[in-house]
C-alpha cells in the first residue's frame, strides 16, 4: 500500500466493545492486540488486557483503527471529543516522512519519527491547528 489515510480512534477502556459494535454493523471482524500481548507492559499490569491496537478493515478503502488511551500515553488522558487522530499509513517511505515534517511545521510533535518495536517507522505530532496526526511507514516486505 502506497499511502493512505486512516481514521484512527481513541477510547477510555472499551475500544474493544466499540470496534466488536462497529464490526458488527459494517460486516467485519475486528482485531485486536493488547498492551501486554505487545509487550509494552507487563502481564501483571492494569493495562494488560487493554487494546493497544485494533483494526478494522470492512474493505480495502474502508478501515478503521483503534486504541485504548492508558496512563502515561496522553499528556491530557482521554478527552471525548479529541479521541479521534488521522494517521497516515503506507510504504512511500520519503511521501510519509515528507509528510509529517510538513504537517508537523508549527505544531507540537508527540513522537519523533523512528523505528518501533513492531518494526515500522512511527512518529506522532499535533498540528498547528490542534489536529493529531500519525505517520507509520511499513517495514519493507521480507521475501
Amino acid at each position: 500500500m502506497p499511502a493512505a489515510l486512516h481514521p484512527y480512534l481513541n477510547f477510555d477502556g472499551n475500544s474493544r466493545e466499540a470496534f466488536e459494535f462497529y464490526g458488527h454493523a459494517l460486516g467485519a471482524i475486528p482485531q485486536f492486540v493488547t498492551f501486554g500481548e505487545a509487550g509494552a507492559v507487563p502481564a501483571d499490569h492494569p493495562s494488560a488486557d487493554k487494546v493497544m491496537h485494533g483494526s478494522l478493515e470492512v474493505t480495502e478503502l474502508i478501515r478503521l483503527y483503534v486504541s485504548d488511551v492508558i496512563e502515561g500515553m496522553s499528556p491530557d488522558g482521554f478527552t471525548p471529543g479529541t479521541n479521534v487522530t488521522l494517521s497516515l499509513m503506507g510504504d512511500d517511505e520519503t511521501l510519509l516522512r515528507s509528510a509529517y515534517e510538513r504537517l508537523s511545521a508549527g505544531g507540537s510533535i508527540t513522537m519523533p519519527l523512528e523505528k518501533q518495536m513492531w518494526g515500522d517507522v512511527y512518529g506522532s505530532f499535533t498540528d498547528r491547528f490542534g489536529i493529531v496526526w500519525q505517520v507509520n511507514i511499513s517495514a519493507p516486505a521480507q521475501g
